[in-house]
């Protein structure tokens, strides 16, 4: 009996019923519970710990491409000092995990757990056994889709994330301050990776991390990030009006990812879904007026109109699989946001000047 029949043997059986009535049958590992979501696939190689709590994956079941997971196991989570710990955020957020095959050892030398353990204390379901190349096929011919994780035969409605406010759900519940020095950075947080937080912090800044649903109480700082965060950026219309104010103030102003979609509904521009979305770790892009390009890190389903813009902003930077937008700068004044994520730096340091731009126009 192989190794891989061993495993099998060993687990229930489970599905993913899609809504085109489309069955994957597999076999389930983590958390035994029947889930709902929107099912998105991402190609990335590596990286699981992070991806899985990235909080822009609330709300979707999440398709891993590479053929192997979980061989290098999850590492510890420092409570004491999370910004030195290997995840984006303190729990995992996706709805539920599907994988062609997980390992059921590790070996790493941060490994510290398993990634069916750490999937079962984070209540989250898992299907293994799938045919990920079939699945990941027909999400980019039909496009992302709902769909169900059913371990039994108990009903469950489908669940749609574009309709929901996901924001609040993902976004820390208190004002914190982060850092000492003198150039105060107002982050608002819709569900921030620490990633982004790690970048900001350094020996002249002070990071006020704000929940998004916060009344600003104060103007004294003096720059604003605008963070990443899971959903439909249309959906929030009382974020987009807080960034409106904001940019009323003329202080810098960085965007990322949801940042940077809620920037451009803020400055009059449209936003709209993606076919499948961009998720990996090797989405290239171009600078504007240059030849110079990029390899990023992504992970949105929504997109800014470029042609929405209008003659005040500029496109930055354009994805050059889809020519889709990847970031937007203002004429004048300190505005700009990127779709893509900066920190991530698979490059694997090409977009941090971005960040050291941002921080330079900091007076």
């Amino acid at each position: 009996m192989s190794n891989k029949t061993k495993i099998e043997s060993s687990y229930i059986s489970s599905v993913l019923k899609l809504n085109n009535n489309v069955v994957f049958n597999g076999f389930s590992f983590g958390y035994k519970k029947n889930i709902s979501g929107e099912v998105v696939f991402n190609t990335g190689m590596v990286g699981y710990p992070e991806t899985l709590t990235d909080p822009s994956y609330s709300g979707q079941i999440l398709v891993l491409t590479y053929p192997l997971i979980g061989n290098y196991g999850v590492p510890q989570f420092d409570t004491a000092d999370f910004l030195k710990s290997k995840f984006e955020s303190d729990k995992i957020h996706v709805q539920g995990l599907i994988v062609s095959e997980i390992s059921d050892t590790f070996s790493h030398w941060s490994g510290k757990n398993l990634l069916s353990n750490w999937l079962k204390d984070n209540k989250i379901p898992g299907i293994f056994g799938v045919d990920t190349r079939k699945l990941t096929s027909m999400l980019r011919e039909h496009g992302t889709m709902l769909g169900k994780i059913m371990v039994d035969d108990e009903s469950i409605d489908l669940y749609d994330p574009d309709r929901d406010d996901l924001i609040s759900k993902v976004c820390p519940g208190k004002i914190e301050k982060l850092g000492s020095g003198k150039k105060k950075i107002l982050l608002l947080d819709c569900g921030c990776k620490l990633g982004i937080i790690r970048k900001l912090i350094r020996e002249d800044t002070t990071v006020i991390r704000q929940p998004w649903n916060k009344e600003i109480s104060s103007f004294d700082f003096d720059a604003v990030v605008l963070s990443n965060g899971p959903g439909n950026p249309a959906v929030y219309n009382d974020l987009r009006k807080k960034v409106e104010v904001l940019l009323k103030l003329r202080k810098p102003v960085l965007g990322i990812c949801l940042g940077h979609q809620i920037l451009s509904l803020a400055a009059g521009a449209k936003t709209y879904k993606l076919k499948y979305g961009h998720r990996s770790q090797n989405q290239p892009v171009r600078l504007n007026g240059t030849n110079r390009c990029f390899i990023t890190s992504q992970n949105h389903g929504f997109a800014v109109d470029d042609t929405s813009l209008s003659g005040e902003w500029r496109t930055w930077f354009t994805n050059l699989n889809d020519n889709t937008n990847e970031g937007i700068i203002h004429n004048s004044l300190p505005f700009r946001s990127v779709q893509f994520h900066p920190e991530a730096a698979p490059g694997p340091t090409d977009t941090s000047f971005i960040f050291d731009d941002f921080l330079n126009e900091i007076k």
